[in-house]
């Protein structure tokens, strides 16, 4: 950044001569900025409030239109729980069950009962204290890209992952503040073995960040080393971790209509250890689910509703999260559509729902670019207003999510990066004190002046305003002069220089030894059954 004088000299230069001239004194529009800028370092972004009051798209009548029809649901078409354990639990609490069949029927006085019993906003703990998560109420916490089986940047192209990948998109989530959680293996690393993955990945979470981290339900085994491995990052006996929610896992419906039997016991071995579950039926209106936004918005709240129930059957209080994942697609083609204006509309009434029924709110950061373009920003941009507008609090694939999910990109998570700070900014109240009022610096200049060398703007004008992290200020010909760097440019070298800079977090040599020495057993014991 120029120094104050210099700002100042060419304020000065510029209030004279033609416009040309104006431009190129000085540089013009922040002179060289932009020019090997590194990525912000604050601690502002670790918690989030939402100022903004939540938009209300449904009417009164709208919101128990549809809270009545999904109930009607739960109650006369019924949803499938694909596991036997799961249908004694809910046989013995009243549901209806015909004998050979998977289906359940629910009364809605007994899924209100239980809804009724969630615990509302919650605390979800890190391995470091000072990252702890607020989820629920006002607050906003957003987790990275997850699940993704492809990665790419613009220097190797698209590709499947590596445990390298895994790990560099890891060290990018433990670098930014604005990410909170990690919302899973951003990428596969598909040259891990599945039956041991989830051990080197786990293992990889508690090493390379401090932050609160994700567990897949595929199956009781990952569950149980999940927990274990947490429970050993975090120091704590097995009472303590119960006591302090520290693990989350994402329970996706079968949509239309069903659980299976992996969701069912990872919401068993979860709910059951008091550790976070967050209920989100995946219902693409017009493949998965009716093809008008109500009619979808009436199966999501279905499986969305269902599932809590089931949550606080297996334990009356523990935390759960109401999820919504609700967009359309191209009716031409069948792929799936996101960052549209009918997404939009999901998310906005799916906080509505959820407040509704007092639990914290799932959504999502999506897009169906398939590269770093125009598309790529715009579609994130809608999602990440509507889930400012829902009332979002637990914000998924918030940063690096590409190609409908399909892949983790490098620039795309700088993009993201560099999006939500400028939404967290945009939270942030504006300070109406006496000193913010500048009626001091405004009697010192008068009329006619300006601001840039009053003692006001010299004591804030390196905190200000927000400095992005990929826009490039300069004035045209300084900007050709530099060889006319596109956003694809700036994002591929702030996503290498943040790795260079990278530093993993402390972690005790005695909690790193019984970490390794949990994953060396567990891959000797031949970690999980596999189909492969």
């Amino acid at each position: 950044m120029s120094s104050i004088d210099d700002i100042v000299a060419a304020a000065i230069e510029n209030t004279a001569g033609s416009p040309e001239r104006r431009r190129r004194a000085g540089g013009g529009r922040g002179g060289d900025r932009g020019k090997g800028r590194k990525s912000p370092v604050t601690l502002r972004y670790r918690s989030i409030l939402n100022s903004q009051d939540p938009s209300l798209l449904l009417s009164e009548e709208g919101l128990e239109a549809i809270h009545d029809a999904s109930l009607s649901v739960l109650e006369q078409i019924g949803m499938d729980f694909m596991l036997e354990e799961a249908r004694t639990r809910l046989k013995a609490a009243g549901a209806r069950i015909e004998a050979g069949s998977e289906r359940v029927r629910m009364d809605r006085g007994l899924v209100m009962d239980l809804v009724a019993q969630t615990p509302g906003p919650f605390t979800l703990h890190a391995r470091n204290p000072e990252r702890n998560v607020e989820i629920g109420g006002r607050n906003m916490a957003f987790a990275q890209v997850a699940s993704a089986p492809y990665c790419s940047d613009r220097d190797n192209g698209r590709r499947t992952g590596t445990q390298e990948d895994f790990r560099n998109l890891v060290k990018l989530a433990q670098s930014f503040d604005i990410i909170h959680m990690n919302g899973g293996y951003p990428v596969e690393p598909t040259d891990l073995h599945a039956s041991v993955r989830h051990l080197d990945c786990l293992s990889d979470m508690i090493k390379l960040t401090d932050k609160p981290f994700h567990a897949y339900s595929l199956g009781k085994e990952r569950n149980l080393d999940a927990l274990e491995i947490v429970r050993i990052g975090r120091g704590l006996t097995a009472g303590q971790l119960e006591a302090e929610p520290s693990l989350f896992t994402i329970i996706n419906a079968s949509s239309p209509l069903r659980y299976d039997a992996p969701m069912l016991q990872g919401i068993i071995e979860m709910s059951s250890r008091n550790q976070v579950v967050v209920i989100t039926p995946f219902t693409l209106a017009g493949a998965m689910a009716p093809v008008t936004i109500a009619g979808a918005l009436v199966q999501q709240n279905a499986e969305a509703l269902a599932g809590i129930a089931f949550t606080q059957l297996v334990r009356p209080g523990s935390p759960v999260v109401y999820g919504g994942f609700t967009s359309n697609v191209d009716m031409k083609s069948g792929a799936p559509a996101f960052g549209t204006p009918e997404y939009m509309k999901a998310v906005i009434a799916g906080g509505q729902l959820a407040r509704r029924y007092g639990v914290p709110y799932r959504t999502s950061n999506t897009c169906a670019a398939n590269t770093l373009d125009a598309q790529s920003a715009y579609e994130s941009m809608m999602s990440l207003w509507a889930v400012v507008q829902g009332g979002g609090n637990f914000i998924m694939h918030a940063a690096g999510w590409m190609e409908g999910g399909l892949t983790a990109s490098f620039e795309k998570f700088i993009m993201d990066v560099d999006m939500l700070q400028m939404v967290a900014e945009f939270l942030a109240p504006i300070d109406t004190s006496p000193d913010a009022l500048a009626m001091d610096a405004m009697a010192e200049v008068g009329p006619g002046g300006h601001y840039f060398g009053t003692a006001h703007t010299l004591s804030r004008y390196e905190t200000a305003f927000y400095s992005p992290i990929l826009s490039d200020w300069r004035n045209f010909e300084s900007w050709s002069l530099a060889g006319q760097p596109t956003t694809y440019d700036h994002a591929n070298r702030v996503w290498k220089d943040t790795l260079a800079n990278y530093e993993a977090p402390p972690l005790d040599e005695a909690i790193a030894e019984e970490l390794d020495a949990f994953v060396a057993r567990r891959k000797t014991e031949g970690g999980v059954p596999t189909d492969f």
